[in-house]
């Protein structure tokens, strides 16, 4: 299990407004896989409590070989929260492992669905994990 973090390969990004999307800086993985074995990827959301009911926040991988031209990465699913119960959402981590198809830039894209409240004083953390 991996569980060693490096602040230079850590960034977050304000939760975007309802009905939006924001991208987190991209981390340059300096050569493209096939190092996927020495680490993971985490992908970290707070706890949501203003998260409307049956309203979701969606968090994706997404790559790209100049780091400019992102692509969501095919083989990875998004990560989703959704509000319910009238108490919004729990904190909730997604750990993967990157494909070996992986382009050398990285980054993480969040959606906050329509009407899903006023999401922007937290934030969705990408990080490699070692």
């Amino acid at each position: 299990m991996h569980s060693l973090k490096d602040a230079q390969l850590t960034q977050s990004i304000a939760l975007a407004a309802a009905g939006a999307s924001a991208s987190t800086p991209p981390l340059d993985l300096s050569q493209p896989p096939p190092n996927e074995h020495s680490f993971e990827v985490e992908l970290a959301l707070p706890e949501l409590a203003d998260l409307a009911d049956g309203k979701s926040v969606t968090a994706a991988l997404e790559d790209s070989e100049d780091g400019e031209s992102f692509a969501a990465i095919p083989e990875l699913a998004g990560f989703t929260v959704t509000g319910s119960g009238g108490n919004g959402s729990n904190a909730a981590t997604c750990r993967v492992r990157l494909p070996s198809s992986a382009r050398r830039h990285l980054r993480a894209t969040v959606a906050t669905e329509a009407a899903a409240g006023d999401l922007t004083a937290h934030k969705l953390t990408l990080a490699l994990v070692f």
